[in-house]
């Protein structure tokens, strides 16, 4: 056992000198120095290099959250922006297509990295990394579950050349970033919630927003992913129109509209003041779980020549 650890360990110590490489020699990958490692540099990416990064950055959050070392709080943020670089480079050289798990995922989580670097920088004495990287490392580990699609995969030569099919993925990409960063906002709600009703000694235990920023944070994240996730909707319903490879009776489309069913309820709850915080956060971490679900499933293969 401690064999296995020892490997482990060399080789999230190997992945993330790698991705520190990459950091490093990403901003001259395409000068007229850079053009004969060009290829060789985007062949050496792999998953393992930014998830190496992140695992290490969520490590040093750690850390500094138990022990308040400031070396390791800018060894996490020099981490994930290295992971991040990573991260970028890798989805640059596969442009992998929305349409499938695999992208959606890693695109999220992309995003989520970013949010995470700017959080932490913007709000430098609070725990901000322990409750990101830990959601962004579930989403890359599904996108591995799920597979790298193949080469010619569905819509890759129906609906991806057209317009509707880039904003529809687009703006549904954007919706799911917020109920994700909704879900995160929930969570640290939650669990604020209950240190302050158990009387948790002040000073003590990680540093988080107040209450009210909180449910402020989980109120925006859905007023802005409702307008995005009905603008994606409208943008499938023309898609569907003009499609022969996608049904209306398709598992992702049914469960995309039962996850605006959920949105419309929760808001229009919340503004008739029918809702508190705490029911908004469950309701919000539901409406993660149905976005999940609705990933999850796929579209339905199309038959016939």
């Amino acid at each position: 056992m401690l064999y296995c650890l020892d490997r482990f360990n060399r080789r999230l110590a190997s992945s993330a000198m790698e991705a520190g490489y990459l950091f490093l020699v990403g901003p001259f990958a395409y000068t007229k120095l850079g053009k004969r490692a060009n290829a060789d540099t985007m062949d050496r990416i792999t998953i393992f290099c930014f998830v190496a990064s992140y695992t290490l950055a969520l490590m040093l959050e750690l850390l500094h959250s138990w022990r308040g070392l400031i070396a390791a709080r800018i060894g996490a943020l020099l981490s994930g922006l290295a992971g991040l670089v990573a991260h970028t480079l890798f989805l640059y050289s596969k442009q992998p297509p929305l349409i499938w798990q695999f992208s959606w995922l890693l695109f999220v989580a992309w995003v989520l990295v970013v949010a995470y670097l700017t959080g932490a920088i913007h709000y430098r004495r609070l725990t901000w990394g322990i409750f990101v990287l830990p959601l962004v490392l579930a989403l890359v580990g599904l996108a591995v579950l799920f597979g790298q699609p193949p080469e010619r995969g569905l819509w890759t030569t129906y609906e991806t050349h057209t317009l509707w099919g880039p904003v529809h993925a687009t703006l549904l990409l954007l919706a799911s970033v917020g109920v994700c960063v909704g879900f995160l906002a929930s969570i640290m709600y939650l669990f604020q919630a209950h240190r302050l009703r158990t009387k948790a000694t002040p000073g003590t235990g990680l540093r988080m927003l107040s209450l009210e920023k909180l449910e402020e944070m989980n109120r925006r994240a859905i007023w802005a992913a409702f307008p995005l996730l009905s603008a994606g909707m409208i943008a499938g319903v023309v898609l569907l129109s003009r499609s022969e490879v996608v049904s209306w009776t398709d598992p992702r489309v049914l469960s995309t509209v039962v996850l605006w069913l959920l949105f419309a309820v929760v808001l229009f709850l919340r503004i008739a003041s029918f809702l508190r915080a705490r029911q908004v956060a469950m309701l919000t971490i539901v409406a993660f779980l149905l976005l999940l679900c609705s990933l999850v499933l796929s579209h339905n293969q199309p038959t016939g020549g």
